[in-house]
């Protein structure tokens, strides 16, 4: 069975039988994942994917937590302090990285306080700009910035989120300024994007298709090297000037530092054979998430490299939290 707990409502399913169970008999009890974001971001949507399927290979409930706010530091520091036996994990994404930078009296550290369990999966993002906005293309959109000296407004779903990072990215590669707006979560930044209250943001691109395809948003350029396969005629930021811009949101599982490694090996294992699942990928397919599957290990590097990306553009910018 799987728990979505969602505030006080709970919707549940019937899980298939257990796989083995590792030494000691884990799991034992329902599983809490907590994603520290608001629901309906794609990190929660990653979560509502793999959940399913990973708590047949468990044989046990999986109960998605959402606890948002403050860029994640609260559900973050809910599972470092957890007991540290595989029971409550944390499905985070770039903002587990660059909690040093932004909230560093958070109590927590992402890489002292957390076990990496595997990573999950990726997703192109879109620089997109209300109809509003005279811009067109990238070297538009550029002018179009410049032309405003820092009062064009850009939506973000936290600070600390993909969508800032990805804000923060283009200020130091282009050369350019904007007012970044925080919300708490990816419903109430489209709500004022849509009302054109803000006039700019970047974020995913299933999140943004269907609104440029009703004219609610106009599509500028997409954040990865390539080309998205969802959106093929949409140019690269690089493409359109923007040299070495290369972002993306991801998505990754962690454990509370301390949690025995065969409980870890069993969690890591499960979960690379639910992002195998053909299934599962025309689920993520469906969503426009590319797999991106790696073992802890791959996840210890990768959250190091992102961190030592990132950290250093936070702190010559100065972005706090607040």
């Amino acid at each position: 069975m799987i728990l979505y707990r969602r505030s006080l409502l709970a919707t549940a399913f019937i899980a298939a039988p257990a796989v083995a169970r590792a030494q000691g008999g884990y799991p034992s009890r329902p599983i809490r994942v907590v994603v520290p974001f608001a629901a309906g971001g794609i990190i929660d949507v990653v979560a509502r994917i793999v959940a399913e399927p990973l708590s047949r290979r468990l044989g046990q409930p999986l109960v998605i937590e959402n606890a948002p706010g403050a860029g994640s530091t609260i559900g973050a520091r809910t599972v470092a302090r957890a007991p540290a036996d595989g029971h409550t994990l944390l499905l985070n994404g770039a903002a587990h990285g660059v909690i040093p930078a932004l909230y560093p009296d958070a109590g927590v550290d992402p890489v002292t306080d957390f076990a990496p369990v595997a990573l999950l999966g990726e997703q192109p993002f879109v620089a997109a700009v209300h109809p509003s906005v005279p811009a067109r293309d990238v070297p538009s959109l550029l002018a179009w910035l410049r032309s405003k000296n820092g009062d064009a407004t850009f939506a973000t779903t936290g600070i600390g989120a993909a969508s800032h990072l990805a804000g923060e990215l283009l200020k130091k590669l282009a050369n350019v300024d904007f007012t970044i707006v925080q919300y708490r979560g990816t419903p109430a930044a489209v709500t004022d994007f849509v009302a054109g209250r803000v006039e700019f943001m970047i974020d995913s691109q299933t999140l943004l298709a269907p609104m440029m395809q009703d004219g609610r948003a106009r599509g500028i350029a997409v954040t990865t090297a390539r080309r998205s396969r969802l959106l093929p005629d949409l140019p690269t930021l690089q493409e359109g000037g923007v040299a070495g811009y290369e972002t993306s949101s991801w998505q990754a599982l962690y454990a509370p530092a301390g949690t025995p490694p065969g409980i870890l090996r069993m969690l890591s294992n499960a979960t690379l054979e639910v992002l195998a699942d053909p299934a599962v990928q025309q689920r993520y397919a469906e969503r426009g998430v590319e797999p991106r599957a790696g073992d802890s290990a791959a996840l210890r590097d990768f959250l190091k490299a992102e961190m030592n990306r990132w950290l250093p553009i936070l702190r010559a910018t100065g972005a706090r939290a607040g």
